[in-house]
């Protein structure tokens, strides 16, 4: 799988954190920032300032930069402990955890049933 697809199915290279570590311009920077901020307690009902959004290359690429939720996700430390490549390869899927994250993330799903298929592997979850 790609590095840039997450454990649990996002799509890294089109996620906003991993967009504004990339971007140049300090403001645009702190512009998306404060975009993300919002997105962030809107959608996952986290509370967030602009400045407590960080670098983050991926929670896949091992450089270390990870934004707080990456770093601290479930998924993540799972897919890790089980040493997976990605949760579509996880002998426990669909998790519980795995099955609310779809639910803010539905497209994560999509992503992990493509790489189960790519491999052979049947038993798509359905909600």
């Amino acid at each position: 799988m790609n590095l840039l697809i997450a454990y649990c199915g996002l799509d890294c290279s089109t996620c906003p954190l991993h967009l504004a570590t990339l971007e140049t311009d300090r403001s645009r920077q702190l512009e998306m920032r404060t975009d993300i901020a919002r997105l962030c307690s809107e959608h996952y009902k986290m509370e967030i300032k602009p400045e407590d959004i960080n670098d983050c290359d991926g929670c896949r690429t091992g450089t270390g930069r990870l934004f707080i939720g990456c770093a601290q996700c479930g998924i993540r430390e799972c897919a890790i402990k089980r040493s997976l490549e990605s949760c579509a390869f996880c002998a426990d899927y669909a998790c519980e955890m795995l099955k609310a994250h779809w639910k803010l993330d539905p497209v994560a799903q999509d992503r992990l049933e493509k790489a189960r298929k790519a491999v052979g592997l049947t038993g798509k979850y359905e909600a």
